[in-house]
């Protein structure tokens, strides 16, 4: 199969999976193909496809993604020991796992096409990403708290796993207790991390966008966090910052 050719399986095969799909037309045009594609994997429920279906989607995404380019982290230089600073799309990152700014329901965006973090993470990682976390959702039975951390696979990503965490919101003024919180993200990641053998962690600039925490703060929190986990436990990670979507924009400006 080529491309084009998953693509067309994959969006009919979405559009006969649900009634009110059925009888929308697939757009000639390629940018409008994918765009299609995305919005109907990002308000597809968390169920079971046939493994016909996820042989092909994997092809497709993996080939997306290495078209994209694929950064390894071996090709990086720190700029200190331990810390490495990167812009750029944290879905064509290899690397131990890379961190996700997600919400309490923890099952990923479901906005056609939004530009936030987890969305683009649910979309390249493959319809299997939201079903592991809705598995995970299930046994805890209530919503994630902020400052807390879940490690799934990563799926068709180019990273081994995803770590997601939910950060503060912030409404009014930046307060102590918003400030712990966003170190608790990174912390507990970085505990996850350790725990499970996982050797890098890619960060998101996390709360920074939709949850509206001031980037240079937040900068500043998640820097002083990985300093003090590194000195504390004598573990060296490699951590990044991911900010290609125009949410996460600014924070070195």
């Amino acid at each position: 199969m080529t491309q084009t050719e998953r693509r067309t399986y994959l969006l009919q095969t979405l559009l006969d999976e649900d009634p009110q799909y059925r009888d929308l037309k697939i757009p000639a045009g390629e940018a409008e193909q994918k765009k299609l594609l995305r919005a109907l994997m990002n308000v597809r429920p968390p169920y079971p496809i046939g493994e016909d279906f996820l042989t092909v989607q994997d092809e497709y995404l993996r080939e997306e993604i290495a078209r994209k380019g694929v950064t390894d982290i071996r090709d990086l230089t720190p700029v200190e020991p331990g810390i490495y600073l990167w812009q750029g799309d944290i879905t064509t990152l290899k690397c131990g796992a890379i961190a996700n700014a997600a919400n309490s329901g923890m099952t990923g965006c479901y906005v056609p096409c939004h530009g936030c973090i987890d969305n683009a993470i649910h979309t390249y990682a493959g319809v299997q990403l939201r079903l592991a976390c809705a598995e995970i959702m299930n046994g805890q039975g209530c919503p994630e708290p902020a400052g807390r951390a879940k490690l799934t696979p990563a799926f068709n990503l180019p990273c081994g796993h995803v770590l997601h965490t939910v950060g503060p919101i912030i409404t009014g003024d930046v307060t102590p207790r918003h400030r712990e919180l966003l170190a608790a993200c990174y912390r507990s990641c970085l505990e996850l991390a350790q725990q499970s053998g996982i050797g890098s962690v890619a960060f998101c600039c996390i709360s920074t966008g939709e949850f509206h925490f001031p980037n240079g703060e937040a900068a500043e929190i998640a820097v002083d966090t990985v300093r003090r986990y590194r000195k504390d436990t004598e573990v060296i990670f490699n951590v990044f910052k991911d900010l290609d979507l125009e949410i996460y924009r600014g924070l070195l400006g």
